[in-house]
């Protein structure tokens, strides 16, 4: 039944504009990107000194499915901040399509579900588009080479949205403990699962 639900909020939710962006691919070397937080700071990874990469995930406040990984982004950061890999979380959907996904009502879900990692809004859309985000939510996994921020995992957070006790594969936690050991990371990409990011026209 739960399966079934979620099948009929992906067919309401998944409007992907025509507009989709390109995106980076695993290996390029991406943006330094600075967004406001919802304490009002202006965040991003270079404030991040000690920072080995970081965890990107774009999500949103209206989405069904971004609601599913609310905690499970809060144990990423929690497990991984320590270790070099804070998470960064981004909402860029157009408010005005979505008055749900608001800056104000950012503030109000951050402080509600007590994120305890930045929640940015990307306003201009800018930094969804360069990362060829599509869905809420779109994980992305980043390493820091030789002073530069480069792609190593695009796609889930992990293969089980619905039950997070039957997760079989978490493709950023395996992403990012692969990096953490010196290793390649073995899958580089999978299809994200969730709402269409709502661009603005």
């Amino acid at each position: 039944m739960k399966k079934a639900l979620l099948g009929l909020i992906a067919a309401a939710c998944l409007l992907i504009s025509f507009d989709k962006p390109v995106g980076y691919k695993p290996g390029d070397t991406v943006i330094n990107f600075s967004l406001k937080n919802v304490d009002g700071k202006m965040v991003g990874p270079g404030g991040y000194k000690n920072a080995k990469g970081y965890i990107l995930v774009f999500t949103c406040n209206h989405c069904p499915f971004a609601k599913l990984y609310q905690e499970r982004m809060n144990q990423l950061n929690k497990t991984y901040a320590p270790q070099g890999f804070p998470l960064l979380a981004v909402s860029s959907n157009d408010a005005e399509a979505v008055p749900e996904d608001g800056f104000e009502e950012m503030k109000q879900r951050a402080k509600e579900k007590h994120y305890n990692f930045p929640y940015l809004y990307d306003e201009s859309q800018d930094v969804a588009r360069a990362f060829g985000a599509v869905k809420t939510p779109h994980a992305f996994v980043v390493l820091k080479e030789s002073g530069k921020w480069v792609l190593k995992y695009s796609g889930a957070i992990d293969d089980n949205g619905s039950e997070p006790d039957k997760v079989k594969n978490r493709f950023v936690a395996t992403a990012v403990d692969a990096l953490l050991r010196g290793d390649e990371v073995a899958t580089k990409a999978t299809k994200s699962v969730g709402c269409g990011i709502k661009w603005k026209q």
